[in-house]
């Protein structure tokens, strides 16, 4: 290898890499499923009658080096001593700005708020081996080390949910309280058949044939395509133009073999469900499920869909603020307790 040169990292490819036409289905396959799945998960938090909303003023962005892992991007509303801080973790194929927008400002009136964007979507951790959600958990609580939080309360939207509840699995001595959004411990049959498009072995077999950014570049600049108003495109991909369809993909597989039920009734902190009663992907009976296994915990049911956060946030926002209040107040008489 000539002087200078960067040495390529070589990956093992699936057999049908050798099979021409082969790699022609699995392209041809894998254009579909991505651009699909973009759409779904993408333009479900930007409807056409929702204008993106900007960055509150007095927030900050920044990306936070882990030792050993990568980048991490955040979001971070204006620190004042003594307020709780809450983690926001965001869904399937958003960002965080993407999924908690229409909250920040009511959030950051009460609490120090910490917004994530996950591996391998938006600016978040790239990732070339296998997305798992243990490792979207350990990031945050790493994150949370980096930043000098010692506990903290993590609020989990859809794929979040599962997040935050490992995190609690994983690093339990660091969460105060949690709050889950449209979320379940177990997701049904159904979900799963919903999500099960984005799981497809081809999308996977692809992103280990072909580079990443071609994948990107294919998938994008179809997406942007589907949005008409200028400004909301420009927006929109401004988020999501880094993230890795093909990460999202293995992301989609991690949510449908999650099950914590075998051990979220040990969780000991409180909590609080902002229930989506009209949720076509994760049904309620689902929600339900989640709530019926915590031991502490309190449910605040909107009239919403599962894009709640972008498509209903009158219903949602109050809401949530509602959850995240009063995990506070039940930790606090907890460690009052404790005390006494």
């Amino acid at each position: 290898m000539p002087a200078g040169q960067p040495r390529l990292r070589r990956y093992p490819l699936p057999r049908e890499a050798s099979d021409p036409l082969a790699v022609r289905a699995i392209v041809g396959e894998t254009r579909s499923l991505a651009r699909e799945s973009m759409t779904t998960v993408v333009l479900r938090h930007y409807p056409g009658s929702v204008k993106p909303m900007p960055l509150p003023s007095d927030w900050s962005n920044r990306s936070i080096s882990l030792p050993g892992r990568g980048e991490i991007f955040v979001r971070e509303s204006a620190a004042r001593h003594g307020d709780p801080t809450f983690i926001l973790l965001h869904g399937l194929g958003a960002t965080g700005l993407l999924n908690w927008q229409s909250a920040l400002e009511a959030l950051a009136t009460r609490f120090r708020v910490v917004v994530v964007d996950h591996r391998g979507h938006g600016r978040g951790i790239p990732i070339r081996e296998r997305f798992r959600l243990a490792d979207c958990a350990d990031d945050v609580a790493i994150l949370a080390e980096t930043l000098g939080i010692d506990r903290f309360f993590a609020a989990g939207y859809s794929m979040g949910g599962p997040i935050a509840q490992l995190l609690w699995h994983r690093h339990p001595e660091r969460i105060a309280g949690l709050v889950f959004c449209a979320t379940a411990c177990r997701f049904s049959s159904r979900e799963r058949r919903r999500l099960s498009f984005l799981a497809s072995p081809s999308l996977h077999a692809f992103g280990r044939i072909a580079p990443r950014d071609t994948i990107r570049r294919l998938v994008f600049d179809w997406l942007a395509d589907q949005i008409d108003d200028p400004e909301m495109r420009e927006r929109v991909m401004s988020e999501v133009e880094n993230s890795d369809p093909v990460a999202i993909g293995q992301a989609a597989a991690a949510i449908l073999r999650f099950d914590s039920r075998d051990w979220i009734g040990e969780i000991d902190v409180p909590a609080s469900v902002v229930r989506t009663e009209r949720d076509q992907l994760v049904r309620p009976e689902a929600q339900r499920g989640l709530v019926d296994r915590l031991r502490d915990v309190r449910v605040y049911p909107i009239q919403a869909d599962h894009a709640a956060c972008r498509t209903n946030p009158e219903s949602f926002v109050p809401a949530l603020v509602q959850a995240c209040a009063s995990v506070v107040l039940r930790a606090s008489e907890s460690e009052r307790g404790r005390d006494d």
